[in-house]
C-alpha cells in the first residue's frame, strides 16, 4: 500500500527532498532554464563531434556501471598508439547527479578530445540511500575492474583495443575530488600491476571542516555551491553521527590517516579563487606539501565552484570560457607529463 501522507524531513533547494519513510525525490525544482544540464544524454556508439560513448556494467552482482568516452583517432596518429585512461568521479555532494548528465557530457567529451584520452565515468551510488563510503567503494571497484581488463580477466573491446593501462589517472569534480583522494589512498596499499596509477586530479574537492572557514563566511555563494548544499548534502552523506571533520570530508584533519603515511601518485589540485571552500582546499594543499607529496596547484582566477560545468556561463561569459580552456590545457599537460 502506498503511503500518501509522508512528511518532508530534509530539502536541499532545487535539488533534493528526503521524506520520513526514507524515500528521496531528486526532481529538479529550480529555474527551468538550467534543467537541461541535469538531463541524461543517451550513449552513442557512433562518433559525434569526435567522441563515441557507451555504458558498461563493471560488476554484475551490484549492477555498477560506467560510461566510456572514446575519442576518435586522428588520421595522422599511429595505429598502435594507446590512449591514457581518465577514471572520472562525478560531483553532487555524494547525493545527486549521474555520470550521464549533460553537464558532465559537455565537458568530458571535450576533455577526451583535448587530451586524446579515454574517459571512464562511474555511476556512483548516491546518499542518503547509500552513505559514504559507498561512492568511494564504487570508485575503487571501477579501478580494480580496469586492472582486471589489463590482466585479461575481463573483456571490454574499446578499452582492450585502445587503452594504455600504464597511464591511468583519477579525476573528480567537487565531491568527486574527495573520491580521487580516497581511491588513490586505497590503491597505494595494493599492487595494481600491470595497471599503473599515474596521477590524481581533484577539481574543487569538497574538503571541509565542521567549523566554518573564513571563505565560507565571506565568499559569494554560487549556483553550484551554497552553504545549504555544503551542510545538508554532506550531512546526508557522511556516516550517521559524524561531523564534517570526518576523514572522508577532512582528509587533512587530525581524525584522518596522516598524509605522509599514504602512498599517493602525483596530484594536480585544481581550485577556483572564488570558491566558497577555497580555504579548506588550500589547507589540504599545504598539508600535502608538508607531507612531501608530489602535488601541483592550479588556481582559476575569478571563478566559483565547478564553473566549467555551467554550460550557460561557458557559452555566454568569455572569462568563464577562457578559464575553462586554462583548466583543460593544464590537465592535458599534467597527463602528458606523467
Amino acid at each position: 500500500m502506498v503511503r500518501e501522507n509522508k512528511k518532508l524531513v530534509e530539502e536541499v533547494s532545487g535539488w533534493l527532498r528526503v521524506f520520513d519513510d526514507g524515500s528521496v525525490d531528486r526532481t529538479w525544482t529550480g529555474p527551468p532554464e538550467v534543467k537541461f544540464m541535469s538531463e541524461p544524454v543517451a550513449p552513442h556508439k557512433e562518433f559525434v563531434n569526435g567522441v563515441a560513448t557507451k555504458d558498461v556494467i563493471v560488476d554484475e552482482s551490484s549492477g555498477l556501471r560506467v560510461r566510456i568516452y572514446l575519442p576518435e583517432q586522428k588520421p595522422e596518429g599511429h595505429d598502435d598508439t594507446k590512449l591514457p585512461i581518465i577514471l572520472h568521479f562525478h560531483g553532487g555532494g555524494f547525493c545527486i547527479s549521474q555520470a550521464d548528465w549533460y553537464m558532465y557530457y559537455h565537458i568530458y567529451t571535450k576533455l577526451a578530445r583535448a587530451t586524446n584520452a579515454i574517459v571512464v565515468s562511474v555511476y556512483q551510488r548516491l546518499a542518503p540511500e547509500h552513505r559514504l563510503p559507498a561512492a568511494i567503494d564504487d570508485g575503487y571497484t571501477s579501478l580494480l575492474w580496469l586492472r582486471k581488463l589489463a590482466l585479461g580477466e575481463q573483456n571490454e573491446p574499446w578499452l582492450l583495443s585502445y587503452a594504455d593501462f600504464s597511464h591511468v589517472f583519477l579525476i573528480g569534480d567537487s565531491s568527486g575530488g574527495n573520491i580521487v583522494h580516497h581511491v588513490a589512498a586505497r590503491a597505494g596499499t595494493v599492487d595494481l600491476s600491470p595497471l599503473r596509477l599515474a596521477g590524481g586530479i581533484p577539481i574543487h574537492p569538497g574538503f571541509v571542516r565542521a567549523e566554518r572557514s573564513k571563505s565560507e563566511l565571506e565568499q559569494p555563494q554560487s549556483p553550484f555551491l551554497t552553504l545549504d548544499m555544503v551542510d545538508k548534502f554532506l550531512g546526508l552523506a557522511i556516516p550517521v553521527g559524524s561531523t564534517k571533520d570526518h576523514p572522508l570530508t577532512c582528509p587533512m584533519g587530525p581524525g584522518a590517516p596522516p598524509l605522509d603515511g599514504l602512498k599517493l601518485p602525483p596530484f594536480l589540485l585544481c581550485i577556483a579563487s572564488k570558491d566558497l571552500i577555497i580555504d579548506t582546499e588550500m589547507e589540504y594543499f599545504e598539508a600535502m606539501k608538508k607531507a612531501n607529496k608530489d602535488v601541483e596547484l592550479l588556481i582559476n582566477k575569478g571563478m566559483t565552484h565547478s564553473f566549467y560545468l555551467n554550460k550557460i556561463a561557458v557559452d555566454m561569459d568569455p572569462e568563464t570560457a577562457s578559464e575553462t580552456e586554462v583548466l583543460i590545457t593544464r590537465i592535458k599537460e599534467f597527463i602528458k607529463n606523467h
